[in-house]
């Protein structure tokens, strides 16, 4: 369990209100909705729940892992070697222009908030990512492994929840109930996420894919991915 100062930092972590821009993407959602994949709050669940599962649970989470250790042994190399790993994963061009932004943004917040080793990698190229700062800054403040991974995976479901909100368009209420019926199972995708096996990290999302592509062309949208 997470001492009271880094519960602390965690939630400053995972903050909504944390200036990076994680607002401003909806990875695909949107134009999920557009194409008429998501009608309704039931709809809207299982696509969340779905990429939760078997890209986030697949792909970011058991990255992410091998980024804090690698951070917590000071061995650049593998820093290097997973983040490029994870922008690689990121199969179009808005999802890597969506990593690059929020992970300089971020990169430079953590600079701001002095943590010092942020400076360093503000300045690398290629550009770093999202999670790998997450890592960082999670490693810097001492936040267990677990913590840190379950903290990730809720900033990502609470995000995805809040463009539902607006795009579908869902009340308030029902934002909530996707939330609770997604929480229970954060702790079971964190925990597969640590058996994986490096061969066995990749994820199988190919509507992800084409959302995110079509969107690029979207002729009206609110969200930048």
């Amino acid at each position: 369990m997470p001492t009271d100062h880094a519960l602390l930092h965690l939630l400053h972590l995972v903050s909504p209100s944390l200036p990076v821009g994680m607002f401003a993407y909806s990875q695909g959602l949107e134009t999920a909705v557009q194409q008429g994949w998501i009608r309704n709050a039931q709809q809207a669940a299982t696509w969340i729940n779905g990429l939760l599962q078997h890209h986030v649970g697949q792909v970011d989470l058991p990255v992410l892992q091998r980024l804090y250790t690698a951070f917590q042994q000071q061995d650049v190399t593998a820093v290097e070697y997973w983040n490029r790993y994870l922008y690689a994963c990121r199969e179009t061009q808005e999802l890597r222009a969506e990593e690059i932004a929020l992970g300089r943004t971020f990169a430079r917040l953590l600079r701001e908030l002095a943590v010092p080793e942020a400076a360093e990698w503000y300045q690398r190229s290629p550009p770093i990512c999202y999670a790998s700062l997450f890592a960082l800054a999670s490693v810097h403040w001492q936040i267990p492994l677990n913590s840190c991974l379950q903290g990730y995976t809720w900033s990502w479901l609470e995000n995805q929840v809040a463009a539902a909100v607006k795009l579908v368009p869902l009340g308030q209420s029902e934002g909530q109930t996707i939330l609770l019926q997604c929480l229970p199972r954060l702790p079971c995708y964190v925990e597969q996420a640590l058996s994986l096996t490096d061969d066995e990290i990749g994820a199988n999302t190919p509507a992800l894919a084409f959302a995110s592509a079509w969107h690029e062309t979207q002729y009206a949208r609110l969200f930048r991915s």
